[in-house]
Formats: C-alpha cells, structure tokens, sequence
C-alpha cells in the first residue's frame, strides 16, 4: 500500500513557501503522493442563507492544477493526485489540456482524481449545469482519455462537441489513471464501469463492502475485471499517533493499495506543525 499526505491547503492560505516547504518535506520523509482537493469559489454565507457546507468564502483553496505545475519543478519523485478535481464544472478539452501540462512536466506522476461535486454556488458561478453533473462526467472520462491518446479527435456528446482538434504535446509516459469520488450507488456502478481507482467516502466496514460489491457490479457489466481498480484510504490525524497507525492497517486489511494521511482540521496552525506529525508518522511505518 502507497502512502501519501493530504495537503493541507486549507490551514496555509496563500503562503507559496509554505507550499514549496510542505512539498519538498514530504518527498524527503518518503510520502509515495501528495493529493489536494479542489474548490474554485466559496459561498458567502451573508448571501446565502443557511449555508451548512465545509467550506466558505473564506477558506483558503489552491487550484490543484496550478499548485502541481509549481510543485512538479520541485520534487522529484511525488505523484501529484487530485482528490477530487470537480470535473463537471470546467470545460473538458481544457481540463485535459491543463492535466496532460501537469504530467508532461512532471515526467508523468499525475493521477487525476474526478467527482461530480456538492456545491450549485461553484456551478452556476463557472456557467455549468449542476442537475446533469453525473451524466456530464461519464462523458467527460471518455473524451479526456481520447484527447490524451488521439492526435485528432471528433466527438458528438451529449454535452461536448469535438470537431478535428486534438492536444499538442499529448502526455508521454502513460495513459493519465483517472479515480473517480463518489458516495452513490450511481457513482460506484460508474466506477466501477470507467475508473482506475476510487476514494471511499467511508471507514473500512460494512458500507465500505457495499460500495465494493456496487463497484464489482459496475465491473462485470462493462467486461472489466474489480481488482485491477485501485482504492485510496484515507487516515485523519486528530492527535493520536497510535490512532492513525490503527487506520493505516485497517485499510491495509481491507485491499487498499493507497491510502492519504490528513492532518488538516486538528488544530496545527503552522507547515512546520504538520511537519513534525507527518516525520513521527512516517518513522513509525
């Protein structure tokens, strides 16, 4: 099992070298991966009324593309992972434009990591359709694999139309893995049927085995064969070495081959205090 860190993006604000700090360090402490998530706006809750999301207008985000163009020129070795970019609100030859950038230079440790997002204030603010975001990012899986691998494409969807363009230089390395978040029934049949890997919404258990036989479901409907879809954990740091040991091999137990230790929401109000948790971390594997 690969394992990686969740940048805490949240908690550095708009500090580039803290970025450049958090980057390199993990690399040196032998983090496998670094994964960020994604909001392009917040919401106002003065507007607003009743907003209950996680994030607000006032947290701090990075765009995930932008931030790994930056960290690709200083690490050598990390694989830069969106969790999730929410694919459904960009524009698709733009996105995969942006993420085959991303892997060319970084001499392909990109894996694209998609969901369909919960938040209507960031879609109707980047001018798209938040009712037919499921539907919109099956198509956008295959038009971003074959604008990846095709010189020249022509694609008539639903929601995007490609007329003879292509991408130059198209990523070299590999084909760009494509993980997809979700936490329906719909999204894990979707998984299932399209992704390389997934990251589960749930602690390893019985939801966890439900989401896995959906996935194994979606699988054998489109020929393809479960264990070759890969599953990243994820293990929240709230003050407990020990604690986090305990859920690294729970995931372990329960098939994942990667699996991200968050430290964000706990308090550490420094890079240097995420830091030190993830070298105590990281001496104790």
């Amino acid at each position: 099992m690969r394992v990686g860190v969740v940048f805490p993006q949240t908690e550095l604000g708009g500090d580039a070298g803290a970025v450049r700090a958090y980057g390199q360090r993990v690399e040196e402490l032998g983090f496998t991966h670094l994964l960020a998530y994604d909001h392009v706006v917040g919401a106002d809750p003065a507007v607003h009324t009743g907003w209950n999301g996680p994030y607000d207008v006032r947290t701090t985000f990075h765009e995930p593309l932008v931030a790994f163009g930056f960290l690709a020129g200083i690490t050598q070795t990390l694989e830069l992972v969106t969790g999730v970019i929410i694919a459904p609100q960009r524009q698709t030859a733009l996105l995969a434009k942006q993420a085959a950038e991303v892997d060319l230079l970084s001499g392909g440790r990109l894996r694209l990591g998609v969901g369909i997002g919960w938040n209507a204030v960031e879609y109707e603010a980047l001018g798209q359709d938040f009712g037919t975001r499921g539907k919109r990012s099956a198509e956008q899986i295959e038009l971003l694999r074959r604008l990846w691998t095709e010189p020249s494409v022509t694609f008539d969807g639903t929601f995007d139309t490609v007329t003879g363009a292509g991408l130059a230089p198209l990523p070299e390395q590999r084909p760009i893995p494509i993980w997809i978040g979700a936490a329906s029934t719909a999204g894990y049949r979707r998984i299932g049927q399209l992704a390389d890997g997934w990251f589960p919404m749930m602690e390893p258990g019985p939801r966890l085995d439900e989401a896995l036989a959906e996935i194994a479901r979606g699988a054998a409907e489109a020929g393809r064969d479960p264990a070759t879809i890969g599953m990243e954990g994820r293990a929240r740091w709230t003050g407990d070495d020990e604690a986090v040991a305990r859920q690294i091999a729970a995931w372990s137990d329960a098939g994942a081959t990667h699996l991200s230790v968050d430290t964000m929401g706990a308090g550490l109000t420094h890079v240097d205090r995420h830091l030190d948790v993830l070298a105590r971390i990281a001496e104790s594997e």
